[in-house]
């Protein structure tokens, strides 16, 4: 009655030792997440290092085309930034002192274009808005301490920008090494498993980090170039925070169009139809174009999973969640169907 049952104790152990990882995954968060973003960082240089690589001879040591690979993004990040950064700041300064008078309601309704079937409706728009605007007023104090707060922190993590390649260089420099010792610890057994489902896994993260490397960079050039065409103000600025919002997906081409027509509207840009046609004509050409050329060497994902992954990836991380959400689960997916492949070659064998 009172005897040990060895079944009961190993459920329980292994109930205990998954709440165990979970809880100390869950603790070291932040240092996943570096360790995250260092990795997609290796991804987006490891194409450079393996040219390098080949144009060299091969009796030069492998640190070398990895430091001259790290040395040259170095000089082009610095290069980049003392052309456009000066740019980007002044008009950032500008939008910054400029925002009070946007969000002046007296202002608004002489500054917003409307389309010719809203202008009757001018007045009760205005009406609304500053009614809106000054039932709100009582959180503009909590709000900009919270941003202060969270500019604060953000300063404060300024540190994880040079951790982050520093991880790169040694995660790229170790990985034969790594590689190596993680079969060996697999052992023959399970190495054909494993070795498929680490390949897939590679093929994947570089797919993906790459083509949203190639889809930001196509989205700032292409956003700042036709802006600045259209007389858009602060067309650089917009172009470049469209650029950084593209690497979330679902989301951050939602919220940059939303910020790209508020700005222009406050701004009194008269072309706002123009502006929002050339916005979906771009998300139609982004989504349905280039984004599927340059996913196609990974490995698709239902729009049903992204949605409900970006929600819960939004609840358990924030932004870092929703923007690792969908490589996280078209990992499980890719552990799922090798795992699955396994064992029905297992079971035809045994057959």
């Amino acid at each position: 009655m009172l005897g040990f049952d060895t079944r009961t104790a190993k459920v329980v152990w292994t109930v205990f030792l998954v709440s165990f990882l979970l809880f100390f995954v869950y603790s070291i968060r932040q240092t996943l997440l570096v360790v995250t973003f260092a990795i997609f960082f290796s991804y987006m240089v490891y194409p450079l290092i393996a040219l390098a690589e080949r144009r060299l001879p091969s009796p030069i040591p492998r640190m070398v085309p990895i430091g001259v690979v790290f040395a040259l993004v170095f000089i082009i990040i610095v290069v980049a930034g003392s052309v456009l950064g000066s740019q980007i700041a002044d008009e950032a300064s500008k939008l910054s002192q400029q925002l009070p008078s946007f969000l002046n309601v007296k202002n608004i309704s002489d500054r917003i274009p409307l389309p010719g079937f809203l202008e009757p409706l001018r007045m009760r728009l205005v009406a609304f808005l500053s009614e809106q605007m000054q039932s709100h007023a009582g959180q503009a104090v909590p709000f900009a301490q919270q941003l202060g707060l969270g500019a604060l922190h953000a300063a404060s993590n300024l540190i994880y920008l040079v951790l982050v390649p520093v991880l790169s260089f040694l995660l790229i420099k170790e990985a034969p090494t790594l590689k190596r010792e993680l079969f060996a610890w697999i052992g023959r057994s399970n190495s054909l498993l494993w070795g498929g489902i680490i390949k897939d896994l590679d093929v994947l993260m570089a797919g993906y980090v790459r083509a949203l490397l190639i889809l930001s960079i196509a989205t700032w050039a292409v956003y700042s170039t036709v802006f600045s065409v259209m007389g858009i103000t602060y067309a650089l600025l917009l172009g470049v925070i469209a650029g950084l919002l593209e690497v979330i997906p679902f989301v951050g081409p939602l919220i940059a169009a939303a910020v790209v027509l508020a700005v222009s509207a406050f701004s009194g840009y008269a072309h706002l139809a123009w502006l929002l046609l050339f916005i979906v004509g771009y998300r139609l050409f982004q989504d349905y174009v280039l984004n599927p050329y340059l996913m196609s060497a990974g490995i698709e994902v239902p729009p049903l999973l992204v949605i409900l992954g970006l929600l819960a990836g939004e609840q358990i991380g924030g932004v870092a969640g929703i923007f690792l959400a969908v490589p996280v689960i078209a990992a499980l997916k890719i552990i799922y169907l090798q795992i699955t492949a396994n064992a029905r070659s297992a079971g035809t064998a045994v057959s």
